[in-house]
């Protein structure tokens, strides 16, 4: 496979992409590309749509015209991997925080799932999809993870496969040691699940572990949402997923 290029810029764009098409620009991509990079005809920029790869393009045309002209693709598609990442809302900046982490993770799927104890009601889709794209054009992501409704916890855990195992941050694991916990877990799908910062309910945690599931212990320190996140994603993917 190729390597990163990390040093010209990278859009999103949904259209389909193939050598000598002209994909269309969103009047925010052209302002980006000509009034903050500076770029104009003839500068190269990097095009991806989570299905055909990652491409080399052209800018073309004249300031109030400027186009796309693929040219040539640079890396083949990946794939989005089996690694769901579920968590309970948060607010504002530390939400754009957590999903961009998850996206450079490896999150495969984002899944806002609406505890007993959750504290934000409504969640902006509109944003957390603009976080997940900016997060991919700027680490080199290929497979754009998907963004889900946001659930009530009983439906969301009544939707999951009977072989998908439900990995959840929790102080009263009984395994201290969090690579031990995950060592243990049974084979299958994992979906990584982080609740609130007021933990889980009790009905929660029992209908938690009548499924195949882990309790994930993240130390003997106390850790806001969005950091518990980071460091059960490290683990997860350490131990189950594609750093092992």
């Amino acid at each position: 496979m190729a390597s990163h290029d990390f040093r010209t810029p990278r859009l999103f764009l949904p259209s389909d992409l193939a050598a000598g098409a002209e994909p269309g620009l969103e009047r925010n991509q052209t302002n980006y590309l000509q009034n903050v990079l500076r770029l104009g005809a003839g500068d190269a920029v990097l095009v991806f749509n989570g299905r055909d790869g990652e491409w080399r393009a052209r800018l073309a045309g004249e300031k109030r015209r400027l186009r796309l002209v693929v040219e040539g693709r640079t890396r083949p598609q990946t794939s989005a991997g089996n690694l769901n990442y579920a968590f309970a809302p948060l607010k504002h900046a530390r939400l754009d925080y957590m999903v961009q982490k998850s996206v450079e993770m490896g999150a495969a799927v984002l899944a806002p799932v609406l505890t007993q104890h959750t504290q934000v009601a409504r969640v902006n889709l509109e944003r957390m999809r603009a976080n997940v794209i900016e997060a991919a054009e700027q680490c080199g992501v290929l497979a754009v993870p998907r963004v889900d409704e946001p659930m009530p916890f009983d439906r969301w855990l009544a939707a999951l496969g009977d072989d998908q195992v439900v990995v959840f941050c929790d102080e009263e694991a009984e395994v201290a040691d969090p690579f031990a916990a995950l060592a243990l877990a049974p084979d299958g799908p994992t979906v990584l699940l982080v609740g609130p910062e007021g933990g889980f309910a009790e009905a929660e945690r029992r209908a938690l572990l009548e499924r195949p599931s882990v309790q994930l212990s993240l130390g003997p320190r106390i850790l806001r949402a969005d950091t518990a996140a980071v460091a059960a994603l490290a683990l997860v993917q350490a131990v189950r997923g594609d750093w092992h």
